[in-house]
């Protein structure tokens, strides 16, 4: 199994001024064709960091991958850094990039200065791969004979536009060993709860099958099954056997897999059985909403929604009795219920979802602390209710409320229940 370091370069990533984008990209090519990325890490403007990292990395891994910091001005010392660790003689010329940039620059309107003729020469000892996108040539390096270091730019489009063929000329110079994935999304138990529940499945797991949690508040849970050094159809086969053992254990709480999201697959769901949705929301504050409407082609669906934060408009709107807020108060079973009643019936739809509760961080008591929220159900067979209650930011529990309404949508269609 080749293993692969990425290095992002430049004081701008670590003092927070840019979000890192390129490793996320370049893990995921790296990792579909049999790679498997083992660190990404940043190093400053630095000759001396730059060096000291990049020898680091090369001892331990057989790929290096840089970003960054091939720029034309006094600040990108990349190019320096990587002719001096690799020994360069000189700095040559490469004719086809050399064109590239005059085309660039003249489409541009921007008069060629000797800092542009500059980002066309490179070191003498490596391999160029020509940066159609910008004017930062890729430099491929030979380390020991075996090991290879390739130093991208780091704007995100042209890093994008020169990975295929960084990743074809990794995948002519190794022989490369498969890695499969499957991912199973679950929603509604804790990440640790989940780790107990299938303890015992995971102890039965082959050596080379490993399983990765992946938690987040508005996604749930996501197990990603991964497989090395395997063939095809047999890493598919225990895939597919270990996730459908998995599944059985898990039952409803599994409701995709892949890149799904709790927001996919309600649409899914509703586009099959030609059904429509709505919505009442309270302390989500059309979150709820948001998330639905992310999803291209979610009008087929998805009616809309009203925003009901304050009891007049629950009362005026939806049609709460009043006399329900006044005994049970908004954050309650019954009054989300009847909003969920009189979202259906004021727009019209199959189905309904409501939610009221507390987000925080003030407004709670001893009977409803912050992040208590109700949620209903509502469709042509009746209105359920669940209460779930989130111990996190406001922000935080607004959308993983969000994301449970919604879940509880799909479960309840599921098990008809509405």
């Amino acid at each position: 199994m080749k293993r692969a370091a990425i290095c992002t370069i430049g004081d701008e990533i670590l003092i927070g001024q840019i979000v890192d984008t390129n490793s996320a990209m370049l893990s995921k090519e790296l990792n579909s064709i049999g790679v498997q990325v083992g660190r990404i890490i940043s190093c400053s403007d630095s000759y001396s960091d730059i060096q000291k990292t990049l020898r680091s990395l090369l001892k331990e891994f057989d790929i290096v991958i840089t970003t960054g910091g091939l720029g034309p001005t006094k600040d990108d010392i990349t190019k320096k850094a990587l002719s001096a660790l690799f020994k360069s003689k000189k700095m040559v010329c490469n004719r086809a990039q050399m064109q590239i940039n005059k085309r660039i620059l003249s489409a541009r309107g921007i008069q060629m200065l000797d800092l542009n003729l500059q980002q066309a020469f490179v070191p003498d000892n490596c391999v160029v791969i020509p940066n159609k996108l910008g004017t930062a040539p890729i430099m491929q390096f030979s380390y020991s004979n075996e090991k290879l270091l390739f130093a991208m730019p780091g704007v995100p489009f042209e890093t994008k536009g020169v990975l295929p063929e960084v990743i074809s000329s990794i995948k002519e110079h190794y022989k490369l060993d498969n890695i499969f994935h499957k991912t199973i999304c679950t929603f509604g138990i804790p990440e640790s709860v989940l780790a107990k529940q299938i303890e015992e499945w995971e102890n039965t797991l082959p050596a080379n099958l490993h399983l990765a949690y992946l938690p987040n508040p508005v996604l749930g849970v996501r197990l990603r099954l991964s497989i090395y050094g395997t063939d095809k159809k047999e890493g598919e086969r225990l895939l597919a056997k270990y996730s459908a053992s998995l599944k059985k254990i898990l039952g409803d709480a599994v409701y995709g897999s892949g890149t799904d999201s709790p927001q996919i697959v309600i649409g899914r769901l509703l586009l099959k059985k030609g059904a429509t949705l709505s919505c009442a929301e309270s302390c989500t504050g059309g979150y709820v909403a948001h998330l639905i409407t992310s999803i291209p082609g979610s009008s087929r669906y998805f009616s809309g929604g009203v925003v009901s934060y304050s009891n007049e408009v629950k009362i005026r709107s939806l049609r709460v009795d009043k006399r329900v807020i006044a005994k049970y108060g908004a954050v309650s079973s019954q009054c989300v219920e009847q909003m969920a009643k009189g979202a259906r019936e004021a727009l019209k739809t199959t189905y309904s979802i409501a939610t009221s509760g507390i987000a925080g961080p003030d407004g709670g008591t001893a009977d409803k602390p912050v992040g208590t929220v109700w949620i209903a159900a509502c469709g042509p067979k009746g209105t359920q209710t669940t209460k779930m209650v989130s111990s996190s930011s406001r922000q935080i529990n607004i959308e993983r409320s969000a994301a449970a309404a919604i879940d509880f949508l799909r479960r309840c269609i599921e098990k008809e229940l509405v």
